[in-house]
């Protein structure tokens, strides 16, 4: 069984909630990887998933918990599901991908760590949090139709009595 299986066996009950201790015993740890990851700038994780639960002081499910949450802001990681504890893992964090996936998770805790500030300044985080955000903004270029024009659909009716009641 791949090691993702098993943590999402552990982490999540028979109805696919999550496990409130498993999840706070996770998140907990992982908060303090990442600030160690950040306060030595190490950008580059590798060793095999047995060394780097270990390291991290992670069960083997949960590191590779850990791998499936970072997958999107590294390269070269093996496919999830194939991670086993032998598995070798040689990734390089790109710092950027990394403070912008936790805005878009919503890791509030994680992009609010204060070993940020080993990396970027204050206003250089204020960037990346921002370029996020603006990332998911949906831009209107078309006018929008006022309730009372004239319909889109040519009716001849007003928008208000013709497709704004069925739409």
């Amino acid at each position: 069984m791949a090691l993702i299986d098993a943590w999402k066996r552990i982490a999540f009950d028979v109805k696919n909630q999550p496990v409130k201790h498993v999840w706070d015993d996770y998140l907990a740890k992982e908060k303090a990887v990442y600030a160690n990851i950040l306060k030595n700038k190490a950008n580059r994780i590798e060793g095999t998933v047995k060394e780097l639960a270990e390291k991290f002081r992670f069960t083997l499910p949960q590191t590779s918990a850990f791998f499936d949450g970072i997958h999107e802001c590294v390269d070269n990681l093996p496919p999830i599901d194939e991670i086993e504890e032998d598995t070798e893992i040689a990734v390089d964090i790109e710092f950027d991908r990394l403070y912008k996936q936790m805005v878009e998770y919503k890791a509030d805790a994680l992009y609010n760590l204060p070993e940020w500030d080993n990396i970027y300044t204050p206003e250089e985080q204020k960037e990346l949090y921002n370029e996020q955000k603006r990332s998911h903004t949906i831009v209107r270029n078309e006018a929008k139709v006022g309730r009372n024009d004239s319909c889109p659909c040519n009716s001849g009716k007003k928008y208000k009595k013709c497709c704004a009641v069925a739409g």
